[in-house]
């Protein structure tokens, strides 16, 4: 009997210790990223400015040299560090199932997404802007747009807060992405595109535009973490309050949209708090 009970014992211990290994680094609860040797990187590859993805399969842009010098303050230097293209549409799913381990992507930080994904930062605020011809003076404000064309992206909510939240009569013009927005613009189909201003400042560059510097809401672009990695989340808010104390985020606003005309802010933004 007692042979049964310590071999009963044995087994449980047994079980005890594999359910905990299965918890460690290699189970189902991942090292914060501040522990991290090598980092996977999220990032946008179709917006100019800020994460595009060029011919040679290099990844350049505001968030992408934002995302390498916050990886550089963890200790994790440029060769330990590899770039995933991360659509909108997968940002949650890639962080919750460990494809990624950091988001810099245009992540605007909104409360239905804090339910799923630590976020740290901003570590940029930008606004909803409108952006025209270079010669079109009629428009300098959003109240302007009405009865003007204004282009609709596909899956993009920018328009709404024209026409549905400030309730402005303006023509929408379908377009599958920004990109086409602005061929549309330059031929004269459509009179205007409005979305977060560093976005257009990305699209603005070599082209004939301007952006009307007229902001009208607040956008806070955040860096995605995996739920509950607060230790990461205070790490990244250290990185990106010296990345400005140093003047390096000023540094990488004026070379990748200082020729936009857009007014930059190059002040710490405030940080949400990490949850």
């Amino acid at each position: 009997m007692r042979r049964i009970v310590r071999s009963a014992a044995a087994a449980t211990a047994l079980a005890a210790a594999v359910t905990a290994a299965g918890c460690g680094l290699d189970g189902g609860e991942r090292e914060s990223v501040a522990a991290k040797r090598s980092l996977v990187i999220g990032v946008k590859a179709d917006q100019p400015g800020l994460g595009l993805r060029d011919a040679s399969g290099a990844y350049t842009g505001f968030d992408v040299d934002t995302a390498l010098y916050v990886a550089g303050r963890l200790g994790v230097p440029r060769d330990r560090v590899r770039f995933e293209t991360t659509p909108s549409s997968i940002r949650e799913h890639a962080l919750a199932a460990g494809t990624v381990d950091m988001i810099f992507a245009t992540y605007s930080i909104t409360a239905p997404r804090k339910s799923k994904v630590t976020f740290a930062g901003p570590y940029y605020v930008p606004h909803q802007d409108t952006l025209v011809r270079s010669d079109d003076d009629s428009i300098r404000n959003v109240r302007d747009l009405k009865g003007k064309r204004l282009c609709e992206v596909t899956g993009s909510n920018s328009w709404r807060r024209v026409i549905e939240e400030r309730k402005i009569a303006a023509e929408r013009v379908r377009s599958p992405t920004y990109s086409a927005c602005m061929t549309m613009l330059a031929e004269g189909r459509i009179d205007a595109v409005s979305t977060d201003d560093l976005i257009l400042a990305g699209f603005a560059r070599g082209r004939p535009v301007k952006i009307i510097n007229a902001p009208f809401t607040d956008e806070k672009y955040g860096v995605g973490l995996r739920k509950g990695d607060l230790d990461g989340c205070e790490a990244v808010n250290r990185a990106i309050t010296q990345m400005y104390q140093s003047g390096h985020a000023q540094r990488l606003l004026e070379k990748w949209f200082g020729e936009s005309g857009l007014r930059l802010t190059t002040g710490v933004p405030q940080f949400e708090g990490c949850s």
